[in-house]
C-alpha cells in the first residue's frame, strides 16, 4: 500500500482470513508542486474498513519512511506495535507529540512473536540506523521474508554484522516469497562501510582544526551521530545540537544507551558563544535542504543562536533523497555565498548509503533462495532492475512480480499470483493539523496563487435601492505592487463596474452570475494588459 514506484511511504499489508498484519507505516516528502504540504502518508481507508481484522503492526527500523505514519494510523486504529528498542523509542516520541498512547511491544533479534495467524521472527540487519530488523513471517501458505532496509556491513559501528548462517538456515527451510530493498540496485559492487565516513570526518576535523565545524545529517542516523561525537572528542571539541528532531533523537538514543557521550561533551546551543571556533562542533538537521530546518535558517541568517561566517566549515553528511536534489543544491550555493567552506558527498566520502548494492543483493538472494520474489522499496526503474538481477541469478521470470501500490497478490503453497483485485490507496496529504483535506483542487488553486497572485473585487450592494453603493474596490496580493500600478487597478475597477452594471441587482436572488461575469471580464482585461493570470475573487456584501 506504499513504497512501490516511489521512495518512502512504506507500508505492506498481509491478510489471511480474519487476520491482518501490517509491516511498516512511513511517510514521504511532498513533491515540489504540493505547495504548503508538510508530509505525505499512506491511505488507511482499507485498514479502517477492516479494523476488526487488524492484529498488529511490525516495524523494520526507525527511519521516517517506515515509522512516520504510525501516529496517524494509531489515532484511528489503536493496535499493538512491535519493533526493536530504538525503533519503539523513536515511535514513542512521535506518539507523545501527537498526544497518543500506544501499545508498544519490544522484540529483539531472534524473537518470534505470534500476531493473529501470523508468526514473525525478527532477524538483525545492518543499515544506517541501529536496531534494524528483517522479518521471516510464517503464514499458512509459507514463509514471507521481508528484508526491510539493509546493507551488508562487515564492520558495522554497532559491532554486530548480519548472521549469514541464520539467513542460510531460513533459506534452506524454504522461503515462499521474498520482499527485498531495491534502492541501490543500480549500483555495482558493495556499499562501503559506515567506518569509511569516520575516516573522512577525522581527516576533515584535523585539516580544519582552527575552524568552527558544523555537520548536517539525518537525525535518525544514530551511528553517524555517534561517529561525529567520537571524532569531536578525539579533537578536543565540545558538541552542540541544533534542530528539533536532532535534539529529540539524540536525547532518546542517549537515554536508551545507543549513543555514548562522555560527560561534559554536550553543550547547550544557547551557550556556544562561550567557546572558541576550534573548540566546537555543531550537529544539525537540514541535510536535505528542508526550508524550515536548522541549517536552512542558518544559511538565511534566521537562526537564533548560529550566525555563519567566513571560515566556518559545513559538512553535509548525507546524499540527496531523490526529488530533493534542487533543495540541497540551493542550500549549498547559499552556504558558499556566505564564504563558508562546504564539504559534501560529491567531493569527499562524507556519506555512505544504508542500502545494499548489486553484489550484496545477490548474496541475500543466494542465501534465502526464495521460490517467488517481489522487489520493493524503490521507483519503477529500481524495481525493474532488481527483477532483472533476480532473473540473471537464474530465477524463473514467471516467479518475479513487479507490483504497484494497491495491487493484491494471492499466495498459496508453492503458488503466488496477482489477484483480480486492486485496493485504492492514494497518497494522503498532511497540511498542519489537516489530514487528507487538501486534494488536487486545492493544490491547483495554490499553484495558481503562487504563479499569478490574487485580485479581490469587493463591492457593497443595496438590494432595496437596486444598486451598487460602494466599490468595486480592487485589492491585489502577489500580483503587482499597488503604488506602481494605480492606473492599471483604476481601469480594472471600471472593467468590473461595467460588468456589474449589466445586471439588475434588485431582481437577483443569487449573485453567482454577476460574480462570473466580473471574473471573466477581469481575467480578459488583466491577461490582455499584462499577459498574467491571477486568481480573481469577487466578493459582494449586501446591506
Amino acid at each position: 500500500m506504499g513504497g512501490l514506484h516511489e521512495i518512502g511511504k512504506n507500508i505492506t499489508v498481509l491478510e489471511c482470513g480474519d487476520d491482518i498484519l501490517i509491516v511498516d507505516c512511513g511517510t514521504t516528502f511532498p513533491e515540489d508542486e504540493m505547495l504548503g504540504i508538510d508530509i505525505v502518508i499512506p491511505d488507511f481507508s482499507y485498514l479502517l474498513a477492516n479494523r476488526h481484522k487488524v492484529k498488529g503492526l511490525i516495524l523494520t527500523h526507525g527511519h521516517e519512511d517506515h515509522i512516520g505514519g504510525v501516529p496517524y494510523l494509531l489515532r484511528d486504529l489503536p493496535i499493538p506495535v512491535y519493533g526493536s528498542r530504538l525503533t519503539l523509542g523513536l515511535v514513542q516520541n512521535k506518539l507523545k507529540e501527537h498526544g497518543i498512547d500506544g501499545d508498544l511491544r519490544e522484540i529483539k533479534d531472534g524473537d518470534k512473536v505470534k500476531i493473529g495467524i501470523f508468526e514473525a521472527e525478527a532477524i538483525h540487519m545492518t543499515h544506517s540506523i541501529a536496531d534494524a530488523l528483517a522479518y521471516a513471517i510464517s503464514t499458512p501458505a509459507g514463509v514471507i521474508f521481508h528484508t526491510g532496509d539493509f546493507k551488508i556491513d562487515y564492520t558495522p559501528l554497532e559491532g554486530k554484522p548480519i548472521d549469514f548462517q541464520k539467513l542460510a538456515s531460513i533459506g534452506s527451510e524454504g522461503v515462499l516469497l521474498m520482499l527485498c530493498d531495491s534502492t541501490n540496485v543500480e549500483r555495482k559492487g558493495y556499499t562501503p562501510s559506515e567506518r569509511n565516513v569516520g575516516v573522512t570526518l577525522e581527516n576533515i576535523f584535523r585539516k580544519c582544526e582552527s575552524s568552527r565545524i558544523l555537520v548536517a545529517t539525518f537525525s535518525s542516523n544514530v551511528n553517524r551521530v555517534q561517529k561525529i561525537i567520537d571524532t569531536a572528542v578525539m579533537c578536543n571539541r565540545k558538541v552542540a545540537i541544533s534542530g528539533r528532531s536532532m535534539i529529540n533523537v539524540v536525547g532518546i538514543a542517549i537515554e536508551l544507551g545507543y549513543l555514548k557521550v562522555p560527560v561534559g561533551v554536550l553543550v547547550d546551543i544557547n551557550k556556544i558563544k562561550n567557546y572558541a571556533d576550534s573548540e566546537l562542533v555543531i550537529i544539525t538537521t537540514g541535510s536535505q535542504g528542508e526550508p524550515m530546518s536548522a541549517l536552512s535558517r542558518m544559511a538565511s541568517n534566521e537562526h537564533k543562536n548560529v550566525q555563519l561566517k567566513q571560515g566556518d566549515v559545513v559538512i553535509l553528511s548525507s546524499s540527496p533523497i531523490p526529488g530533493n536534489e534542487k533543495a540541497v543544491s540551493n542550500i549549498v550555493n547559499k552556504l558558499f555565498a556566505k564564504g563558508v567552506e562546504v564539504i559534501y558527498s560529491d567531493i569527499a566520502e562524507t556519506h555512505v548509503s544504508g542500502h545494499a548494492c548489486q553484489e550484496e543483493l545477490k548474496l541475500i538472494h543466494m542465501l534465502l533462495k526464495p521460490e517467488f520474489f517481489m522487489p520493493v522499496h524503490g521507483e519503477y526503474r529500481h524495481l525493474r532492475a532488481h527483477a532483472q538481477l533476480a532473473a540473471d541469478l537464474g530465477m524463473d521470470p514467471q516467479k518475479i512480480f513487479l507490483s504497484d501500490n494497491g495491487q493484491v497478490m494471492s499466495l498459496h503453497k508453492h503458488k503466488v499470483e496477482f489477484a483480480n483485485e486492486h485496493i485504492e490507496c492514494p497518497a494522503v496529504l498532511v497540511d498542519g493539523f489537516g489530514i487528507g483535506d487538501v486534494g488536487n483542487a486545492v493544490l491547483k488553486d495554490r499553484k495558481l496563487l503562487s504563479e499569478g497572485g490574487l485580485i479581490i473585487v469587493a463591492a457593497t450592494i443595496d438590494r432595496d435601492l437596486g444598486m451598487v453603493v460602494s466599490g468595486p474596490d480592487i485589492i491585489s496580493k502577489g500580483f503587482v505592487y499597488v503604488k506602481e500600478a494605480e492606473d492599471l487597478l483604476t481601469v480594472a475597477a471600471k472593467v468590473a463596474r461595467d460588468a456589474m452594471d449589466r445586471f439588475d441587482v434588485s431582481k437577483m436572488k443569487d449573485y453567482g452570475p454577476m460574480k462570473s461575469a466580473v471574473r471573466n471580464a477581469m481575467q480578459d482585461f488583466i491577461y490582455k494588459t499584462t499577459k498574467r493570470s491571477p486568481v480573481i475573487m469577487p466578493i459582494f456584501m449586501e446591506l
